[in-house]
């Protein structure tokens, strides 16, 4: 298969990938996203426990509501794609903004945050509860 019929054939599958995402009724996504998280917050597993609360709140539009650290959800979104379910949104803590993007992972979040004011970015997973 020549390059250019290759890319034309990769070309014609998206509008069914578009498909199947638009395949998982809006409800099932919010559901599974939704709720209260405990998000670990340790930079190696092995130090003391740490963990602080993210409620999120997804709308059947994609809008995110909620908080994360104690901090109102700014503006927030949530989306499917590639077999996975994530959100990503902005908290400030007063003096800077704090970028969070996760995508749920085998029944875990899996994510990280950019405190854009702070220059650094922490990896971290959470659960339900």
């Amino acid at each position: 298969m020549g390059r250019l019929s290759h890319i034309a054939a990769r070309l014609a599958i998206l509008p069914l990938a578009a498909a199947l995402v638009a395949a998982m009724p809006a409800e099932e996504r919010a559901a599974a996203l939704s709720g209260t998280w405990s998000v670990d917050l340790r930079v190696e597993l092995t130090d003391e426990p740490y963990s602080q609360p993210m409620v999120l709140t997804v709308a059947a539009d994609g809008g995110v509501t909620g908080s994360f650290y104690n901090s109102e959800i700014l503006a927030g979104r949530a989306g499917t794609a590639q077999g996975r379910s994530c959100v990503a949104f902005r908290t400030t803590d007063g003096q800077g903004l704090y970028h969070t993007s996760a995508c749920l992972v085998n029944g875990k979040m899996v994510g990280q945050t950019w405190a854009e004011g702070r220059n650094f970015v922490l990896p971290w997973t959470a659960t339900r509860g």
